[in-house]
């Protein structure tokens, strides 16, 4: 073999190496085979919020002026056109996202004329995954748009404050007793055993069932009310890199999802609060396992935290 063919041989396979990176990108969101038990919610006629993969997408169609048809101007003319409607449609689906379960971004957005300023520029900014040319000269773009990140930045209540390393408070052993001594022929009592609190590595709340919807910013509530998990539970970094919650239509693959690790504890919710029902709350029972220990505090912490919907 020539050094002129090996050189075009890896020239080629580069290409293919290029031409693959942003696709294989887009698939890292969901493992393979497992897009059954993504939640998604639609917005609009031509709008998705995908809160498992965690971004925003949207499709747009152009068709060009019917005096271009068949012209050399038709398809450029008639993607300009797809864009803006895909733009607009991606809009529609941002201003769609519920940041917690009484707010959602156009609320928050209307009080505040930075913010929406911002929300549009930020759309203005996002990704074209496909472009489709059909044989009438129509072109279909789809745009996507990331929920964490900078987004997420935006939108977070600023209750979600940047929390300190938590100190893990270990219980110490109590002071030795002396031993009893018995007299003959009599019974002393077993010592009793000390149980020490369960430390688990992340949360998973069952929501089948109880019409809850997902958020950016969910609540965690116990049957008092109380709240178990929340803005004032998370540190920012966590939440605006990879959200407050995860999001899944399935149990077993929340479980096994690295964001709350090997050993998390699952709980069965008993109904939602909150108008956009994002806030889900647990048994008294439950919330109490979480609160025994301060580890628990340390997971929660970093947001890790499942939430299953129907």
């Amino acid at each position: 073999m020539t050094a002129k063919s090996t050189l075009a041989g890896a020239a080629l396979a580069m290409f293919f190496v290029l031409a693959l990176c942003p696709v294989q990108a887009l698939a890292d969101q969901m493992p393979e085979g497992q897009d059954w038990a993504a939640v998604k919610e639609r917005i609009g006629a031509k709008g998705i919020i995908d809160w498992t993969g965690g971004y925003m997408e949207a499709v747009g169609t152009g068709t060009p002026p019917a005096r271009y048809y068949g012209k050399p101007q038709a398809w450029p003319m008639a993607l300009r056109a797809a864009q803006l409607d895909a733009f607009r449609n991606l809009l529609e689906a941002a201003q769609g996202v519920r940041i917690d379960s009484e707010t959602t971004v156009l609320n928050f957005a209307t009080q505040m004329d930075s913010i929406k300023a911002q929300v549009e520029g930020m759309v203005k900014g996002a990704q074209i995954v496909k472009r489709e040319y059909l044989s009438d000269g129509t072109v279909e773009v789809t745009l996507r748009m990331p929920i964490k990140g900078g987004f997420t930045q935006l939108m977070l209540p600023t209750e979600v404050r940047q929390i300190p390393q938590i100190r893990v408070e270990r219980p110490s052993a109590p002071p030795a007793q002396p031993l009893a001594q018995a007299e003959p022929n009599q019974l002393l009592p077993e010592p009793e055993e000390v149980t020490a609190p369960v430390v688990y590595t992340g949360l998973v709340v069952d929501a089948r069932g109880l019409a809850a919807r997902p958020a950016m910013a969910p609540r965690v509530l116990d049957e008092d009310g109380r709240e178990v998990y929340g803005a004032a539970f998370v540190s920012r970094e966590f939440a605006v890199q990879q959200g407050m919650a995860g999001y899944s239509r399935n149990v077993a693959l929340a479980q096994e999802n690295m964001r709350v690790a090997a050993f998390p504890l699952t709980v069965k919710g008993i109904r939602t609060e909150g108008e956009g029902r994002a806030d889900i709350v647990i048994p008294r029972s439950a919330a109490n396992r979480l609160r025994a220990s301060s580890e628990n505090l340390a997971f929660l912490k970093n947001c890790r935290v499942m939430i299953v919907l129907d």
